[in-house]
């Protein structure tokens, strides 16, 4: 038996006391791959907590952290097989099973993650994204975000040109590959947990990701720049197997729906709370922050125009596609 198999058989088997008349009480298991001091890991704790209050304690949900139970692919898919009943992860691993999630990967659409949230909480656009995920076997329960992603660096990007070159790792997703292809930048692939040695021994030259990941990772130590690209929304997704939901009485997916709801919502304010304290790290560490112009940005998105529309081919939703870049669907 392999230890992501013991550990979810072992939580499921977690049969908390009968308490008489509130019935049984069950520890379902909820996985991350992120460490519990990130946004990810409060979304994923708040959701347990909440269960559990709305539930007066009947539902209990054993919250994994930092890969306990698989990186990021792995937890998709056990929860794809209803291994794992509950997983909160960013949508970009997801796009290898649901082609058409690549939608989040359009960059350079949003100027602020207010734009984002009235995009992502629009009912009829909601649908047309939950459906995507029902037709691979999962039901998305809830969107929150860990702000936008953003480049640290050993270059001081000052054009667009500056991008030219650049080493940069990224998440192995071939549209994130192609907009920095786009940019001139030099996109290389790298383990997760090589990168902070592959930064300071100059295997490459940059990464992205939010503030959040800088933080917690300690990037900053090893990178003299954050050349605030503002490229990509890190959105998290909270998931569960949709035959287990599917099962559940209607009673427990009042809760879990109304958990999930208050959930994103703290994470959400979590996020932007948390960005000025991150950006305070990062320069109290002594490294620069360099806003990106409005019109590097426009310059930024015009180079991506091919794969807006190799994106937009992958949707084969064009109502979805323009709700997403305009702002809902109207």
């Amino acid at each position: 038996m392999s230890r992501l198999v013991y550990f979810v058989v072992m939580a499921f088997c977690l049969l908390i006391s009968s308490c008489g008349s509130k019935g049984h009480r069950y520890a379902w298991v909820l996985a991350t791959a992120s460490p519990e001091n990130t946004v990810t890991g409060i979304f994923a704790n708040t959701f347990a907590q909440k269960v559990d209050e709305l539930s007066e304690g009947k539902l209990k949900l054993q919250v994994y952290h930092n890969s306990v139970l698989g990186g990021d692919v792995e937890l998709i898919e056990s929860c794809q097989s209803g291994d794992i009943p509950f997983v909160v992860q960013n949508t970009a691993p997801e796009v290898s099973y649901m082609p058409r999630l690549a939608l989040f990967d359009l960059p350079c659409v949003f100027e602020d993650m207010k734009q984002l949230h009235a995009v992502m909480d629009d009912s009829l656009f909601r649908s047309k994204v939950n459906a995507i995920y029902e037709g691979a076997g999962f039901h998305l329960l809830g969107l929150a975000d860990q702000h936008f992603r953003v480049m640290t660096c050993n270059v001081d990007v000052k054009s667009l040109d500056d991008f030219r070159g650049i080493k940069i790792r990224t998440m192995e997703n071939s549209f994130h590959i192609a907009f920095w292809n786009a940019l001139g930048a030099n996109p290389t692939p790298l383990a997760f947990s090589e990168l902070y040695v592959g930064l300071e021994q100059h295997t490459v030259d940059a990464q992205e990701n939010p503030y959040e990941v800088i933080c917690s990772n300690a990037f900053y130590e090893v990178q003299d720049y954050v050349i605030q690209t503002n490229h990509l929304p890190h959105l998290l997704a909270l998931v569960t197997n949709h035959d287990f939901y599917l099962k559940l009485s209607p009673e427990e997916k009042e809760i879990v729906n109304q958990a999930a709801s208050e959930a994103s919502a703290y994470a959400r304010a979590q996020a932007a709370e948390r960005v000025s304290a991150r950006i305070k790290e990062i320069e109290d560490y002594g490294v620069k922050l360099v806003p990106v112009p409005t019109e590097i940005h426009q310059m930024m998105k015009d180079r991506a125009s091919a794969l807006y529309e190799d994106i937009r081919k992958v949707v084969a939703d064009d109502e979805l596609f323009n709700a997403y870049v305009s702002g809902g669907i109207r």
